[in-house]
């Protein structure tokens, strides 16, 4: 079980994969320009659920939605960049991107009132998404509690899933309060709700493999809301089932309308069984297909949700060699540390080096565990050969961690100098972007 709300520390990927059915993730599928950052051509970004169908938007062009949020409950640190970086990568495709600030969760899960939320949230994060170069076009960030459709759609979701579900995928015991018990609902609120603002469209949620709970348990309410379910049969056929019992005949034959006009002509229509087979379609394009219902279904007065796609990114080592966490500042670089106060933490990391400089030498260092490195490759060393360089000399012993250090705290306080500067430049676009509805 992965706990949304903990400290999570992740020693095999392959395994969480494996077990919870995540995919890997292809860079190779991506465009090659603009040329994706490094997170995704280095297996930092690993795993996906869905991701087929961003892909497919991205090629066409077509309409797609990011969303991703924030928890205001500590301060924002270079792990929480990782998602950033992701958006501006996706912004070069025209998404509408929705962040989320989760006032509503933090109350619930940390007991942060909404107020002091708020503050923080502007403060440290939203600022700090204007000094990492987010683009402002086509975003808005909005606060739960504030947002009505987010809290319609999470108290209709209520009714899609039971107690005995919840208690499985999140632990939830007779002590958790109902509020905290609520909050996976409002997420699945915020993840679903720009497909009610814009219609039903894919959208793709960047994450920490720690909250893939939220995004199963959304895929499955996604699905538990809909009219129509395109699939294989077991047997191989596709086919368009009807889900609910009313107006069965009619809505096949408006299913069948909206196929004819994607070039399908070849149908078995078995209203007893609720069924709409297509002998002459395939497995690939049951994606296409399922778009299409999810417009006939808008029009019956439906929400027509596409199952929402996700990205799972490996976790930035902390200081401490745990997982970066605001709520252990010990492990953080935080973006608001002044550049010699980030610095001055950065040499104190722990890193992958031997007992000995001789040792080192003789054996070589270990970059793959080593945060200072993980700090260079994730966020500070932009070009591919530097950063193989210098794993390459810390693998071969020609590098020892001191000078190692020096180096990267030299680069990180380069960061945060230009991210101050920026930042400091683009703070008046608070007012656009951070809506109160």
């Amino acid at each position: 079980m992965i706990d949304p709300w903990a400290q999570t520390e992740i020693d095999d990927y392959s395994k969480v994969m494996k077990e919870f059915g995540i995919e890997r993730f292809d860079p190779s599928t991506l465009p090659s320009e603009p040329n994706p950052p490094r997170l995704f051509r280095k297996n930092i970004v690993f795993g996906q659920r869905g991701f087929n169908t961003i892909l497919g938007r991205i090629r066409s062009g077509g309409d797609f939605a990011i969303l991703s949020g924030l928890m205001p409950s500590g301060r924002m640190h270079l792990g929480h960049k990782m998602v950033i970086d992701q958006i501006k990568y996706l912004q070069n495709f025209n998404p509408s991107v929705f962040i989320a600030v989760a006032d509503i969760e933090a109350y619930a899960t940390r007991g942060m009132p909404l107020k002091k939320a708020r503050t923080l949230a502007i403060e440290s994060y939203v600022k700090s998404y204007l000094g990492l170069g987010l683009n402002v076009d086509k975003l808005e960030i909005y606060f739960q509690s504030k947002r009505s459709d987010v809290k319609d759609i999470a108290y209709l979701a209520g009714t899609k899933v039971n107690l005995s579900t919840m208690k499985a995928i999140y632990g939830f015991n007779d002590s958790t309060n109902m509020a905290h018990m609520h909050s996976p609902l409002i997420q699945a609120g915020d993840i679903l709700h720009p497909q009610v603002r814009l219609g039903p469209i894919p959208v793709v949620v960047p994450v920490g493999v720690d909250q893939d709970p939220h995004i199963r348990l959304c895929r499955d309410l996604a699905s538990s809301f809909r009219m129509f379910n395109a699939t294989v049969t077991s047997d191989g056929k596709v086919g368009v089932f009807v889900k609910v019992d009313d107006n069965v005949e009619s809505l096949l034959s408006k299913a069948r309308s909206a196929l004819e006009r994607l070039g399908y002509l070849d149908f078995n229509m078995v209203p007893r069984y609720k069924a709409l087979y297509l002998p002459g379609a395939s497995p690939s394009d049951v994606p296409i297909m399922d778009e299409a219902l999810a417009l006939v279904e808008k029009d019956e007065g439906g929400f027509g949700f596409i199952p929402p796609s996700s990205t799972y990114h490996r976790f930035i080592n902390g200081i401490t060699g745990e997982k970066m966490s605001s709520s252990k500042p010990e492990t953080a670089i935080f973006l608001d540390d002044e550049p010699a106060e980030g610095a001055k933490k950065l040499k104190k990391a722990v890193t992958g080096g031997r007992d000995t400089a001789e040792e080192q030498r003789e054996k070589g260092g270990r970059p793959d565990i080593c945060a200072v490195f993980n700090t260079m490759m994730y966020h500070l060393v932009q070009g591919d050969e530097e950063i193989d360089r210098i794993r390459e000399e810390c693998l071969q012993g020609t590098r020892l961690c001191g000078s190692c250090k020096k180096e990267a705290c030299q680069y990180l306080e380069e960061f945060l100098n230009d991210f101050i500067e920026i930042r400091g430049q683009r703070e008046h676009l608070v007012r656009e972007i951070v809506k109160w509805d």
